[in-house]
């Protein structure tokens, strides 16, 4: 259950503010944070994850424990 809404939390996050999400882990995976590019679908794509973990999680909670 707390996995659940981890991920709802996320996913809600990467949802409404994809661009954040992406720049802080990339921020993190990279070693010159400060020069990299990111082509424009890289966000969308986020946005699309994000909604799949919402619904995800969702449908996971209707389903009885």
């Amino acid at each position: 259950m707390v996995l659940r809404f981890v991920l709802l939390a996320f996913g809600v996050l990467e949802l409404l503010r994809p661009r954040t999400v992406v720049d802080f882990w990339m921020g993190l995976a990279a070693t010159n944070g400060d020069e990299i590019d990111l082509r424009p679908w890289v966000y969308s794509a986020a946005r699309v994850e994000g909604v799949f973990l919402v619904l995800w999680a969702l449908r996971r909670g209707r389903g009885g424990d």
